[in-house]
Formats: structure tokens, sequence, C-alpha cells
């Protein structure tokens, strides 16, 4: 029995052999190899040369940087409130037992699991300056100058985040579902019966007992934002003229088109960096607006 208990824990790092190489070779190595090379100047056809941080104050004192940092922090102001709140009442909405809920609810899903770039060449034509749907909408109701709204620089990364609420919304939907679902139906019942209407029950009842599924909402939602590359990619390339260009789709022009490597891999850092500290931000402002 003892040569058995003994044997146990060989056997089961013997099933786990897989994995822990699998997370070795594939996530830890690269994470390690690529904070040495943003410290190192290396076009990949080159040899790498040791710069220090020298990548990271270019990026600091780049106007290029600078610009890329404005739009995702502009990106994120528009994604997330947006995406939250049509989640939320998109939930309320839909938090009942009829069965056209659930045909509804698988509506609103769908477009989170559609390819990104099917959803992108789709919004292309919504968003056309002469055929689409939306400008013609906004003819038909009396604006007469649509915008151009995948070629002016106003209005390219406001249609991205458009485009990326529509497409994340349900996903974020069906966790605030999970979370109203928790709630007792008593209280609203007891609400009812001291004469608290619909609005006052939302904000008082619905808004502070779902307050653990906004916040883990929330989270997702703030990481998401400071990463949103396929969108871009596929509908305004970063154009023009860089007005569309957050930091992961810079990432990948430095890293893919430039081959600067070295100087890609000092964004990606300061990129986890940022996605950190806000992540802690959050949790260390929770206790303030977290129903516990």
């Amino acid at each position: 029995m003892q040569s058995n208990a003994r044997a146990f824990p060989w056997i089961a790092l013997f099933f786990l052999l897989p994995t822990l190489v699998g997370l070795t070779v594939f996530r830890l190595v690269p994470v390690v190899w690529a904070f040495i090379m943003s410290f190192t100047r290396w076009q990949i056809f080159d040899q790498p040369r040791w710069v220090g941080l020298d990548n990271y104050i270019q990026i600091l004192t780049s106007p290029a940087a600078a610009k890329v940092f404005l739009n995702t922090a502009w990106f994120t102001l528009l994604y997330v409130p947006g995406a939250i709140a049509l989640a939320t009442v998109l939930a309320v909405l839909l938090n009942n037992a009829l069965r056209i809920s659930a045909f509804f609810r698988g509506a609103f899903f769908l477009p989170y699991i559609t390819s990104t770039v099917a959803v992108a060449l789709a919004w292309r034509w919504i968003f056309s300056t002469k055929f689409g749907i939306l400008n013609n909408l906004l003819l038909w109701l009396g604006v007469s100058a649509p915008p151009a709204w995948l070629a002016d620089p106003t209005w390219a990364l406001p249609a991205v985040a458009i485009v990326a609420i529509w497409k994340d919304s349900g996903f974020y939907m069906l966790l605030l579902l999970a979370g109203l679902q928790t709630i007792d139906p008593s209280v609203y019942e007891a609400a009812k019966i001291d004469g608290a209407r619909r609005i006052r029950q939302f904000f008082e009842i619905t808004i502070p007992l779902l307050s653990r599924s906004l916040f883990f909402v929330l989270i997702i939602a703030l990481v998401r934002s400071t990463q949103t590359f396929e969108l871009t990619y596929a509908l305004t390339g970063g154009g023009p003229n860089g007005a569309s260009s957050t930091l992961a789709f810079f990432i990948y022009e430095n890293a893919f088109v430039h081959f600067q490597m070295g100087y890609a891999s000092a964004l990606a850092y300061l990129l986890c960096f940022v996605v950190g500290l806000i992540t802690l931000t959050n949790f260390y402002v929770r206790r303030r607006w977290v129903h516990e």
C-alpha cells in the first residue's frame, strides 16, 4: 500500500507531462523570449542587438505610439459602456420563461460565434458610402450628407466600435442572464407591494444584486477592448492614416509588416502592463460598488 501511495504522484506527473510540456514550449518559453526580445533591436533576418530600454523609451516618446494609445483609450470608452449597456438591457428584457425569449437569446448570441471576417464583410456593405444600408437610411431620415464611415478619420474608429459592440453584446448578455437568474423573485414581489415601479426596481434591486456579474463583464470587456485586432484589420486596416489603429493592431503591424520584433515585443509588454493595471484598479474599486 505504501509503495503504491509513493508511486501515485509520479503516475499523476506522467499523465500531466504532455500538458506541462505543451504549456512550457508554447506558452512559457515564448513569453520569456518575448520579454528578452523587448530589450533588443531585431528585424527578423538580422542578428538581435541588445539596446536596453531604447524600445520602451522610443514608444513613450513616439508621436505614432501616442496616437495609437489615444485611439485605444477612445475605443475603450466607446466599446465598454456601449457593450455593457446593450447587454444589460437585452438580459433584462429576455429574463423570462417565454419560448420566444429562447429564440432571441440564440439570435443575439449568434454574432459572437460568427466568423469575424464574415461579420466585417457584412458590415463593410452596411457602412458603404453610396450603397450601404446605413447611409441610405440616414438619407431617408433627412441627413443630407451621411459620413463615409470607414474612410473618414473621425468616424472610422467609432464604426469599428459599433461592430465590436454588436458582435460581443450577446456573449455579455448570457453572462448577465446567469446573474439575473440568481436573484430571488420574492425581492421584486416585496418591492411591488411597496409600490416600487419597474424603473426603481431596476436601479435599486437589479443593478445592486447584479453588480458581481457586471463587475465580471466589465473586466472581460476592458481586456477585450485593448486587444481588438481582427475587426480593425478586416474593416479599416488601421486607416485612414492610422485613425483606427489600436494597440493590438499596432503590435501586429510592427511585428509582421515592418518586422521590428524587438519594438513589437516591447509594445506587447506595455499592453500587458496596461491590462494588468486596469484589472488591479477595478479590483480595488469594486469594494465601493459591488454588492457582497
